[in-house]
């Protein structure tokens, strides 16, 4: 007699679903999550929380907390992750925020602010100007050493270009953008990366005092203008020392008005030697 009972129609808002045993059952569509909704939420989620895993500094991660739930965050960890992906980008992953990593907020003392990561193959390492051991000097950094030179005592330009022992003095050495696709200059800068170094520079504005900031260039000069207070810290602004504008660059003697400034609040002078 089962066979000819007529079966129960799903109730609207239900769906039919097949149990174990093969028979027709009904399930609450209304209670299923649609799973390519979270799949997105969680890709977004991961994606800035793999972005910052190599963040270790403490006082960066918490003075930094707020931009991380932010739109754009979201939109520029999606957008380096793609690129990773699909691309060879500089530096690597555990380099992003070398420059934070090496120096604490509450250390800052002098901050220097580049544009962009080295896009050549083995020069970028988390440092504006710097490159690793072993990769030859690049021309702004050779003008750079020859300024310091010039304009400190003693200072012999050193056969490496990586800069970690100012950066372990407190000095951050901090580009606009943290990455950069190989051989394409610029190629993130339009990714979310100024908005969030932008929060870096004002972190240090507002949570630390006699701060020395070396702009070099238009650029650096734009991004600080609205940021540092002028009477908070000391700002230092100087042609780049790139090849293009280097004749204007030289004699400005941002190192020993650096030092200068620092000693007479009462901090340690760099010691600019590599």
């Amino acid at each position: 007699m089962d066979k000819f009972l007529k079966k129960k129609r799903p109730a609207e808002g239900e769906a039919p679903t097949t149990s174990a045993e093969g028979e027709e059952t009904t399930t609450s569509a209304a209670k299923r999550p649609a799973p390519s909704a979270v799949a997105g939420e969680a890709k977004a989620v991961n994606s800035v929380e793999e972005l910052f895993a190599t963040l270790t500094s403490q006082s960066w991660r918490t003075a930094l907390a707020a931009e991380l739930p932010k739109p754009y965050m979201r939109t520029l960890a999606d957008k380096v992750r793609a690129e990773r992906s699909s691309q060879e980008v500089f530096p690597a992953a555990d380099m992003t925020f070398a420059s934070l990593n090496l120096v604490p907020l509450e250390d800052v003392r002098v901050v220097i602010i580049g544009q962009d990561p080295y896009h050549g193959d083995g020069q970028a390492h988390g440092l504006c100007f710097s490159v690793q051991d072993g990769v030859p000097t690049p021309p702004s950094l050779k003008n750079i050493y020859k300024e310091l030179a010039s304009d400190i005592l003693g200072f012999v330009a050193p056969a490496t270009g990586n800069l970690e022992a100012w950066a372990k003095q407190g000095v951050l050495l901090l580009n606009a953008s943290l990455t950069v696709r190989a051989h394409s200059a610029n190629s993130h800068a339009k990714f979310g990366w100024q908005t969030f170094t932008d929060a870096v520079v004002k972190a240090v504005n507002d949570r630390s005092e006699n701060v020395v900031f070396i702009l070099w260039g238009g650029f650096a000069q734009k991004k600080g203008k609205t940021i540092i207070s002028r009477t908070r810290h000391c700002v230092l602004e100087a042609a780049h020392p790139s090849p293009l504008s280097v004749t204007k660059f030289r004699g400005c003697k941002v190192f020993s008005k650096t030092n200068a400034f620092l000693v007479q609040k009462g901090k340690a002078a760099i010691d600019w030697s590599l």
